[in-house]
C-alpha cells in the first residue's frame, strides 16, 4: 500500500483562472508506483524527491501472514493500485487516454503540475511501524498534501498509527486526505475517523460505458462494461442462470454466484450465463463462466448493491446490470421455455445522471467519536480512468496476460486522491491557509444535488450525510469559499481532551507537555458540520462555531433547512465582516420537538451562511433518543 504526496512544482500552469498545483508537493501512501509514460513519469520528480519503501515492521514481524508477499525492496508497482491513485492525484496531462478505446480523451490528475512521491508502507499486510515511518518520511521531505488510500476497521485514536502519524503531519501544516473505506452500504462502517483527517466517500460521475442486454422478448436491460470482446451482431444466444448451470455436488447458491468450479461446461457451453454479484470479484465470475465454455456473462446486482454498476475489463463479452434489471432478467428466464439474449457492444455515454453514492462506499455514523460526522465529503470513485502498472493485469488475476497503460478502477481509494488533488489546487491558491481551512473550504462549497437538480441518491433512495458528509466536491467553488471554519493544533489537542484523553495519553500525538483544559465541550469543536448524538425530546443543546472571512468585506445572513421535528435557531442571524481575516462567533441551538414521524433513527438539516455570492453550508445531524 502507498502514501502518495504532492510536492510543489516551480512552473505555474494557469488555465480557466485555476492554478494546477503550482508550488505544491503531494504524497500518496499506497501499494507501489509504476514509472511509465502514462501521466506518472511525465511529472518529472526532482532528484530530492524519492520513491520510498518502509518495511521495518513487516520484515521484523514474527507473525507475518502466510499469504503476504515481499517481492523486492522497492516502491515499484506490481499491482496497479498505487500507480492509479498517484496519477489521479498528480498525473500530468495526457491526450488520447482510453481503456480498450473507450472513454477516449485528455486525462490529468487533480494537481497536474504538482511534484509527486510515493511511499510504500504495506506488503500484503500493513504494519503500524511502516505506516508511521511513511508519515515521518513525508514530514521530513516537506510535502504539502498526503493522500492515504488505506484503512481498516475503526480503532481508538491512540491505538491507530494512521491517527498518530496524520496528527504529526497536520501539526506540520500538511493536509492528510484518507479513503473512508469500501464496506458500504453497512451503517457505521466508515474508517479514518480523525477530525484532523479529510475522510472521503465515493460517488459516480456523469460518464458510463454502456452495454445493454436485449432479451428475446425485446426488453432492453441497461448495463455497463469494459469488455473488449463482442458477440456477433444480430444474433441472440441461449440464456441460463448460473444456478441452472450448476455442476454436480454444487449448491445452487454457489453456482448462481459463479464460484470457482461451480458451473457445468455441458450446461454452460455456448450460452450467456447470469451470475449474481458477491463473494468473489466481478471479473473472476466471468473467468469462471468462460472456463465453463460460456459465450457471455451478465452480472446481476444483489439487493445490497442496488443501482450501482461497475464497468469492468471482462475476459469475455459481459455486462453488469443493477438489482432492478436483475429481477427482470431472472423473471424472464423463469417464465420462458427457451430464453435467449444478446449483449450489445460497449459505447461511451456522457451526461448520465450523477453523482450518486457508490454502494460500496462506507457509511457513518462515526463509531469512535459520534459528535464528528464522517465521511467528510464524497468525490468521484466509480469507473475512474487513470494510469495503471504494466506489471499487473487489468483483472488483477495472474492468469490474465493482458496489459494496459490505463484502467478504470472503483473504490474510495480512487475518490481519496481526487480530493488530494483538489486540496493541491486550494493550497496553491492559498498557500498560507491551515489544513482545517482548506478542508472547510472544500466541505462548505460541496453540493448535495445531482446534475438533474435532484438530491444525491443512495441506490434507489435519497442519500444522507452519513453517505456523503458535506456533499459532493465542487472544485470550481473551493478556492473561493467566502468563510472558513478554522482549527489549529491546540484545538485538536483540546478535542482529544474532550474525547477523554489525559496529558499522558496525548504524548504520542504531540510529544510535548500539554495540560488539558478543565472542561471542553465537543459540541463547540469548530468543525464545518454539526452532529448531536445524544438529545432528549424537548431538550435544547447549543453548539458554538467561529467563521473566518477569507473574502471581501461582506454581510452574511443565515438560512436553515430542518424537518418539522427539529427546531434550529442561530444567534446572531447576521454576520458583518469589515475585513479579510476577521472572525465572528455564532451559536446554534437545537431543540428536538417530537419523535420522528418516519420511524428513523436520525434527523438531518442544514445551516448555510450566504452573502448572495457565497453559500457556506454545514450539514446538521441529530440522533433521536432510543
Amino acid at each position: 500500500m502507498f502514501i502518495n504526496c504532492l510536492f510543489t512544482y516551480a512552473a505555474a500552469y494557469d488555465h480557466m483562472t485555476q492554478v494546477f498545483g503550482r508550488n505544491l508537493k503531494v504524497l500518496v501512501m499506497k501499494d507501489m508506483v509504476q514509472s511509465q509514460k502514462n501521466g506518472v513519469e511525465s511529472v518529472k520528480l526532482p532528484k530530492e524527491i524519492k520513491i520510498i519503501f518502509t518495511a521495518t515492521g513487516y520484515q521484523s514481524s514474527p507473525i507475518r501472514e502466510p499469504n503476504d508477499t515481499y517481492t523486492f525492496d522497492s516502491a515499484r508497482d506490481t499491482a496497479g493500485h498505487g500507480t492509479h491513485t498517484l496519477s489521479t492525484a498528480g498525473g500530468n496531462f495526457v491526450a488520447g487516454t482510453s481503456v480498450f478505446g473507450y472513454g477516449n480523451g485528455t486525462a490529468s490528475g487533480g494537481s497536474p503540475k504538482a511534484r509527486v512521491a510515493a511511499y510504500k508502507v504495506c506488503y500484503g499486510s500493513c504494519y503500524e511501524a511502516d505506516i508511521l515511518a511513511g508519515f515521518e518520511h513525508a514530514i521530513s521531505d516537506g510535502v504539502d498534501v498526503i493522500s492515504v488510500s488505506l484503512g481498516g476497521a475503526p480503532q481508538e485514536y491512540s491505538k491507530n498509527s494512521l491517527s498518530i502519524g496524520s496528527f504529526h503531519a497536520v501539526a506540520n501544516n500538511i493536509v492528510v486526505v484518507a479513503s473512508g473505506g469500501n464496506s458500504g452500504p453497512i451503517a457505521s462502517s466508515v474508517s479514518n475517523l480523525e477530525p484532523w483527517v479529510f475522510t472521503v466517500g465515493a460517488s459516480t460521475i456523469d460518464r458510463s460505458f454502456t452495454s445493454n442486454v436485449i432479451l428475446g422478448n425485446k426488453q432492453v436491460l441497461k448495463g455497463e462494461s469494459l469488455s473488449e470482446l463482442h458477440l456477433p451482431a444480430k444474433k441472440s444466444y441461449p440464456l441460463i442462470s448460473g444456478a441452472d448451470a450448476k455442476a454436480d455436488n454444487v449448491s445452487a447458491v454457489d453456482a448462481v454466484l459463479c464460484k470457482e468450479g461451480s458451473l457445468d461446461p455441458h450446461k454452460a457451453k455456448g450460452k450467456i450465463v447470469v451470475c449474481l454479484r458477491g463473494e468473489s470479484s466481478r471479473v473472476e465470475k466471468g473467468m469462471q463462466a468462460s472456463k465453463a465454455g460460456a459465450i457471455g456473462m451478465v452480472l446481476v446486482n444483489d439487493a445490497a448493491s442496488g443501482g450501482e454498476v461497475i464497468a469492468d475489463p471482462h475476459v469475455l463479452p459481459a455486462t453488469h446490470i443493477n438489482f432492478t434489471e436483475g429481477v427482470n432478467i431472472f423473471s424472464y428466464i423463469n417464465s420462458t421455455k427457451s430464453p435467449v439474449a444478446y449483449i450489445t457492444n460497449v459505447k461511451t455515454q456522457l451526461g448520465v445522471r450523477a453523482p450518486s453514492m457508490a454502494a460500496f462506499s462506507s457509511r457513518g455514523p462515526n463509531t469512535i467519536e459520534p459528535t464528528i460526522l464522517k465521511p467528510d465529503i464524497t468525490a468521484p470513485g466509480v469507473n475512474v480512468i487513470a494510469a495503471y502498472s504494466l506489471a499487473a493485469s487489468p483483472s488483477e488475476n495472474e492468469s490474465d496476460k493482458r496489459r494496459v497503460p490505463y484502467l478504470t478502477m472503483s473504490g474510495t481509494s480512487m475518490s481519496c486522491p481526487h480530493v488530494a488533488g483538489l486540496v493541491g489546487l486550494v493550497k496553491s491558491a492559498h498557500p498560507n491557509w491551515s489544513p482545517a481551512a482548506i478542508k472547510s473550504a472544500i466541505m462548505t462549497t460541496a453540493t448535495t444535488t445531482d446534475n438533474n437538480g435532484g438530491h444525491l441518491r443512495d441506490s434507489l433512495k435519497q442519500a444522507t450525510p452519513f453517505a456523503y458528509g458535506a456533499g459532493h466536491v465542487r472544485p470550481n467553488h473551493a478556492t473561493n469559499p467566502g468563510l472558513v471554519y478554522d482549527l489549529n493544533i491546540t484545538d485538536h489537542l483540546n478535542f482529544l481532551c474532550g474525547h477523554g484523553y489525559n496529558s499522558a495519553q496525548l504524548k504520542p500525538f504531540y510529544g510535548k507537555p500539554y495540560t488539558c483544559p478543565k472542561s471542553f465541550n465537543l459540541l463547540d469543536f469548530n468543525y464545518p458540520t454539526i452532529t448531536i448524538p445524544d438529545i432528549k425530546i424537548g431538550q435544547s443543546l447549543t453548539a458554538t462555531r467561529t467563521v473566518t472571512n477569507v473574502g471581501l468585506p461582506s454581510e452574511y445572513r443565515v438560512l436553515i433547512e430542518a424537518p418539522s421535528e427539529l427546531l434550529v435557531s442561530v444567534e446572531p442571524k447576521r454576520l458583518i465582516f469589515k475585513e479579510k481575516g476577521e472572525k465572528k462567533e455564532f451559536k446554534v441551538t437545537l431543540t428536538l420537538k417530537q419523535q420522528s414521524k418516519h420511524k428513523t433513527e436520525y434527523v438531518f438539516g442544514k445551516l448555510t451562511w450566504t452573502n448572495g455570492r457565497h453559500r457556506v453550508g454545514s450539514p446538521i445531524v441529530v440522533k433521536y433518543p432510543q
